[in-house]
């Protein structure tokens, strides 16, 4: 895939065939997180893979899945990822730079692990940060940005350009459907026009 059909045919999956990812493979999501844009080079990420199916599991319960279709998008057991990736910032706080490297640095390593069909879920939503950062032995002046959960894909979601609605839906396949707003709502050229959504 060229780097526009990566981006544009990126879905967001939360259902996941067994398959496990490669060392290689690993290696090259980190990098793509590694060497993403940091401001001033600073360089405060870091990263855990967890990939042991005891510590997957562990990881799996202190997160929150998909809001608009829970429970029908938790992954049942057999569809969970296979890997994650926590991506933790090293600072004395979580501020809008550090937190944009951290984006930076997600979106790089969802892109990559795409390119090689690799699907990937970005949850920013963890339960209960102590309790993870005990269970993977996380220093206190550490935080965690978010989870990247991967794995091979067991489902193909579906974009929907349509203005009005930002929440997802299953239809009668359980097939997600995800609306994104058209781009002539949201592109504005030498100044900034006000819309009515879908005008």
């Amino acid at each position: 895939m060229d780097t526009y059909q990566t981006i544009t045919t990126r879905r967001t999956i939360r259902l996941f065939n067994q398959k496990p990812i490669s060392p290689d493979l690993i290696d090259r999501i980190l990098n793509a997180g590694r060497i993403a844009p940091s401001a001033a080079n600073r360089q405060v990420l870091e990263f855990i893979v967890v990939r042991e199916p005891l510590n997957c599991d562990l990881l799996f319960h202190q997160l929150a899945w998909a809001g608009y279709v829970q429970p029908k998008r938790n992954p049942p057991p057999g569809k969970q990822p296979t890997l994650y990736i926590i991506v933790l910032v090293r600072d004395q706080e979580l501020n809008p730079v550090n937190s944009s490297d951290a984006g930076a640095a997600m979106e790089n390593m969802i892109l990559t692990a795409w390119n090689e069909n690799v699907g990937s879920c970005w949850i920013g939503s963890v339960v209960n940060h102590d309790v993870v950062k005990r269970q993977y032995e996380i220093p206190a002046d550490y935080h965690i940005f978010g989870v990247l959960a991967l794995g091979y894909p067991a489902e193909q979601p579906v974009m929907e350009e349509m203005a009005g609605s930002i929440k997802y839906w299953l239809d009668e396949n359980d097939r997600l459907h995800v609306p994104k707003r058209p781009l002539k709502d949201i592109a504005h050229y030498e100044t900034f026009t006000r819309r009515t959504p879908g005008e």
